[in-house]
């Protein structure tokens, strides 16, 4: 007899149709549950159980004792939750890594505006400090480096950065 089961031991003789509309009229809900703890999603479960009984139903001739049936529908439920498992995990391995968050329109046009007139003031500058400025702060170099590129000494990457950021700013506070 199906554990918990109020009707007759199922045999052999039964369809496959009345078998199974048996252990899923009885045994429905437990597996749900079971598939709920294991796959941690209801709607996932359902489809689980489903596919299940599905199965069950396919092979009922093939099955050799019937009145093991609940057994072997546990069995699938765990093993189907399992694969849903497997699943899961590659997905999540191989799922696009999300975009980072893109500044508005409008910060970018800001953006932009502060960039053209820090070029624009660049510009203006002479050609020993904008060429420090440049190499410092666009080049992300350090002095000695600077030093080498210019074919200057240390100090006077120091004083031509130091003048350039200076004009830089007068320039910059009478534009706005």
């Amino acid at each position: 007899m199906v554990a918990g089961a109020t009707t007759a031991p199922l045999s052999v003789e039964w369809d496959a149709d009345h078998a199974v509309t048996e252990l899923y009229r009885e045994h429905y809900r437990p597996l749900v549950r079971l598939a709920s703890l294991l796959v941690r999603d209801h709607a996932t479960a359902e489809e689980v159980v489903q596919d299940a009984f599905v199965a069950m139903h396919g092979a009922w001739r093939r099955l050799r004792d019937p009145n093991k049936a609940l057994s072997y529908l546990r069995q699938a439920v765990v093993n189907k939750a399992r694969s849903v498992l497997r699943h899961r995990a590659v997905v999540e391995k191989h799922a696009p890594k999300a975009l980072p968050d893109a500044p508005s329109a409008e910060i970018g046009a800001m953006n932009m505006l502060e960039r053209e007139a820090v070029i624009r003031a660049l510009r203006k500058l002479p050609t020993r400090q904008r060429e420090a400025i440049a190499l410092r702060y666009y080049g992300d170099l350090s002095e000695a480096q600077i030093a080498d590129a210019m074919g200057i000494s240390r100090g006077a990457v120091k004083s031509h950065t130091s003048r350039g950021i200076t004009a830089l700013r007068s320039v910059l506070e009478q534009t706005t």
